[in-house]
């Protein structure tokens, strides 16, 4: 056993501020099963998920909105809530609060197991939202309670690589569970890994806070950012089905702005933030977060389209498909550590240019395939596609969060990674609700030409229209059969890939702008982390890669 495992404490204790307390013996390697299993039931239920939906659209009757909020309530409330998270449980203990999110998790998950309907699903996930806010931050929080200064690094590598392992399996093991059994076991999943976190959790974690932390919580900046972003992710969803005309969704729309307008005002103001704004005076901080905002929205939309193509499209089994972007995390698990140490050679500004590019370039490669011959094709259409998107995203990951971390002093480090980790998440939630508006119009617009040269009767063009916002999970009628079926199902299936080539080379004009703004605004030199006498770097959470 590591001797980092063995004894993580300092002379026995674990300080917390100004509070100490016993250290059981051992401690590090429960404090690591703990964090690392807590963690990956969150990384695992949002990649399995997506692999997930087109089977849960066809058997809830899902439309397209429907299968998108499935994603977005999840991310909503994990999004706005992340950074309450991460002070709640330096207030009031963080393996309290990291529990408490595991049971609200855990509990959300076998809801959304069980859920007979769409609404239910989607309360479900976004109470899982809320369950992982807790938990997220926690885990790295813990562990930088719990080991000491020289034995913090090596853990936080081992939770990250551990994590990472799991980001591989569960997607394949999800795959599995989708295309032998029901995509409902992908959350059933979540049960055996939550009641052993939560016994390690309780019999050897040691509880840690922070005994400094001054000021009220920020419940005014949570209220008005967690509305602001439901309101507008609403009005632009529905939009799909309303239009951009309709009364309620122009009023959501504007309710949603009029919100999140406070919400900067609130910032600005108060005396204790959730979102400091002056750490937006760091030409790299801003830098590094629209950077974080474009392409980790473009990664977003990209990985939520993704499988409709691979399984209703190209034909793909579940478990092919939810092995499809294990290359891509791998690349990240292998090389990330090689990608860090760029910057302390060539500075941020360099690789968070290339790597977003080339990740561009990736995005671009996703387009190319036409309705191949299912799996079989994945090596020589969608395979290329991954590795570049991956080489892009680990030359681009290890980087970003360096310059994040050293482009603010040391004691806003946990904000700072917090708010970056926040805007990844925001970035998808908007770009799949705005983009979502995108590929129905144009999978509608390239369906009426297609079935203008069909000539189909009147009672199967209206099956077919009541069934638009499915996309290409539109289910044909009986009475159509042999070859005017198999002509129906090419035209729906051109047409949702031509609204997903579309999807990419935005996606990938998202990629190449990010890359601009680190071109003007990250700093070029390496910046170590600013550090104040009698301060410490403490990793409080996690960035957008880990998350």
């Amino acid at each position: 056993m590591p001797n980092f495992m063995k004894a993580p404490c300092d002379e026995g204790v674990i300080r917390s501020a100004s509070r100490t307390q016993p250290c059981a013996p051992n401690v590090g390697v429960w404090v690591l099963i703990a964090t690392i299993l807590g963690s990956s039931m969150a990384f695992i239920d949002g990649s399995v998920v997506n692999v997930a939906l087109p089977f849960i659209q066809k058997e809830l009757n899902a439309t397209a909105s429907d299968v998108q909020w499935i994603v977005e309530a999840y991310s909503l409330f994990l999004a706005s809530l992340i950074l309450v998270g991460g002070s709640l449980g330096d207030r009031f203990g963080r393996r309290r609060i990291f529990g408490l999110g595991i049971t609200i998790f855990i509990l959300a998950s076998l809801w959304c197991g069980l859920a007979p309907n769409v609404p239910q699903l989607i309360l479900a996930r976004a109470i899982q939202g809320i369950g992982s806010a807790l938990l997220v931050p926690g885990s790295l929080a813990i562990i930088s309670a719990s080991f000491s200064d020289e034995q913090r690094g090596r853990a936080i590598g081992t939770w990250s690589g551990f994590t990472a392992i799991t980001s591989v399996v569960g997607p394949v093991l999800g795959g599995i569970f989708i295309e032998y059994a029901t995509w409902r076991w992908i959350f059933f999943l979540n049960v055996p890994l939550a009641v052993i976190v939560l016994i390690v959790l309780f019999w050897r974690v040691p509880e840690s806070r922070d005994e400094s932390a001054t000021g009220r919580l920020d419940w005014w900046g949570t209220f008005l950012v967690t509305f602001g972003l439901g309101a507008l992710v609403y009005g632009l969803i529905e939009a799909g089905s309303l239009g951009l005309g309709n009364i309620t969704v122009l009023g959501m729309l504007a309710v949603g702005l009029v919100l999140l307008c406070a919400f900067l005002l609130v910032e600005a103001r108060s005396a204790s933030p959730m979102v400091p704004l002056t750490l937006f005076r760091s030409s790299t901080f801003s830098g590094t977060n629209i950077l974080t905002f474009l392409l980790y929205g473009a990664l977003g939309v990209l990985t939520f389209y993704l499988p409709f193509n691979l399984i209703q499209v190209q034909g793909y089994p579940a478990v092919f498909a939810g092995a499809a972007l294990v290359p891509f995390v791998l690349m990240l698990f292998i090389f990330s550590r090689w990608t860090g140490a760029l910057v302390n050679r060539f500075g941020a500004k360099l690789p968070l240019v290339v790597g977003p590019t080339i990740t561009g370039l990736g995005f671009i490669l996703f387009s190319l395939p036409g309705i191949g011959s299912g799996a079989a094709s994945y090596w020589t259409t969608f395979f290329p596609a991954v590795i570049a998107m991956g080489a892009g995203m680990t030359i681009t990951v290890a980087p970003l969060t360096t310059a994040v971390m050293g482009s603010v002093d040391s004691r806003h480090s946990g904000v700072a990674s917090g708010i970056n980790n926040a805007v990844s998440r925001t970035a998808g939630l908007l770009a799949i609700a705005i983009l979502g508006l995108v590929v129905l119009a144009v999978f509608n617009s390239n369906l009426d030409q297609h079935l203008a040269t069909l000539h189909l009767s009147p009672t199967i063009q209206a099956a077919i229209d009541v069934q638009r916002s499915k996309l290409a999970g539109i289910s044909i009628p009986t009475e159509v059969s042999g070859a005017s079926q198999a002509a129906l199902k090419r035209a729906i299936n051109e047409s949702f890939l031509s609204s997903f080539r579309l999807v990419a080379w935005i996606c990938a004009g998202l990629a190449f702008a990010s890359a601009l703004s680190a071109f003007f605004l990250v700093e070029g030199k390496p910046a170590p982390q600013k550090q104040e006498a009698g301060t410490s770097a403490r990793p409080t959470q996690s960035s957008p890669q880990e998350a």
